[in-house]
């Protein structure tokens, strides 16, 4: 089962509609307020995949060369949860093998990237 972390920047809603299909951490939860650097160590070390509409987290990964499980960069010009889940739901249901991959999820498309290892 897919381990997630929603943080705090996605929002508590879509949270809760992970929650019932996922294994999911809501990290306004326990987190609240901390960096995000020590947001990005905890999905790291609790084994998580980073739901998160932070753009910061890409330069963390690969300008600092932060080790990461994966993280999903939600760009959706919506702010329904609703529709926010329906499209996040179906790339996590599609795609296996999240490890150091970093998804740019928009409405139409999601782009993969993956972390070079030096």
């Amino acid at each position: 089962m897919l381990r997630l972390l929603v943080d705090e920047s996605s929002g508590r809603k879509l949270f809760n509609l992970l929650k019932t299909f996922y294994d999911v951490v809501f990290a306004g939860d326990f987190l609240r307020g901390c960096p995000d650097d020590e947001v990005l160590r905890f999905a790291e070390k609790e084994n998580r995949i980073l739901i998160t509409d932070d753009k910061d987290f890409g330069e963390l990964i690969f300008r600092l060369g932060e080790p990461s499980k994966g993280v999903i960069l939600l760009r959706m010009q919506t702010t329904d949860p609703k529709k926010r889940f329906t499209i996040l739901k179906n790339i996590l249901d599609k795609i296996e093998g999240f490890d150091g991959k970093f998804i740019v999820l928009t409405e139409k498309q999601a782009r993969i990237r993956e972390k070079k290892v030096k």
